[in-house]
C-alpha cells in the first residue's frame, strides 16, 4: 500500500498545477485502504460506545438487561436510534422507561430495533418488506432512501464483529401493522 501511495504521490509531483488536489486524493486513498483492510473487532455495544452518539441507547440496553445479547456472537442487525432520537420523545418518556419497574416494557421496545442475522443496505436496496424483529414486525422501505417503521436510516452499514448497525433518527415504539404489509415481501 505504501508503494502505491508513493507512486501516486510521485505522479502528483509531476503534475504540479494540481498538487493540492492530488495530495488530498492521496490521503483519501490511504484512508480508504486502511478502512478497507481493517479487521472489524468491536462488537455492537463497543462500536456504539465508540461512536459517542448512543449513550441513551446503551443506558437503556443496560437497564433492560440486553447488553449481553448485544455483545454476544450474533450476527444481529441493530437499527440504532441516536441520543437526539431519544431526546425527541415526549418529556419524561426515557426517564420513565429506565425505571426498574418498566424493565420489560423497555426491553420490548429495544428488541423492536433488533433483527436476527446481518442485514446490509445492499440486501435491502430497492425493496419494501416486512422483517421480523426480536419483538414484532418492522416495515422496511428501501425504495427511496431507507425507512424502518417510519424512522429514517441516516447512516447504514456500520460494521461490528457480531453484526451491523444502521443509525435511525427516531425511536421505534410499536411493531408495524402486518395488515398494511408493503408489496415485495
Amino acid at each position: 500500500m505504501k508503494r502505491v501511495s508513493s507512486l501516486i504521490a510521485g505522479a502528483c509531483l509531476l503534475a504540479s498545477p494540481a498538487l493540492a488536489e492530488c495530495a488530498k486524493n492521496t490521503a483519501q486513498f490511504e484512508t480508504a485502504q486502511l478502512v478497507q483492510h481493517q479487521e472489524v473487532t468491536l462488537n455492537i455495544v463497543e462500536t456504539a460506545a465508540e461512536a459517542g452518539s448512543f449513550s441513551t441507547l446503551l443506558a437503556a440496553a443496560e437497564a433492560a438487561g440486553l447488553v449481553d445479547a448485544l455483545t454476544g456472537e450474533g450476527p444481529l442487525t441493530v437499527f440504532a436510534p441516536t441520543d437526539d432520537a431519544f431526546a425527541a420523545l415526549p418529556e419524561g418518556t426515557v426517564e420513565t422507561l429506565l425505571k426498574p419497574e418498566n424493565k420489560d416494557q423497555l426491553a420490548g421496545i429495544l428488541k423492536l430495533h433488533v433483527v436476527a442475522g446481518k442485514v446490509t443496505s445492499d440486501q435491502l436496496a430497492g425493496k419494501a418488506l416486512m422483517a421480523d424483529s426480536l419483538n414484532g414486525k418492522l416495515a422496511i422501505d428501501a425504495t427511496d432512501g431507507v425507512t424502518v417503521n417510519g424512522s429514517t436510516v441516516v447512516a447504514a452499514d456500520v460494521m461490528a464483529s457480531n453484526g451491523v448497525i444502521h443509525v435511525i433518527d427516531a425511536v421505534i415504539l410499536a411493531p408495524a401493522e402486518t395488515a398494511d404489509e408493503p408489496s415485495g415481501s
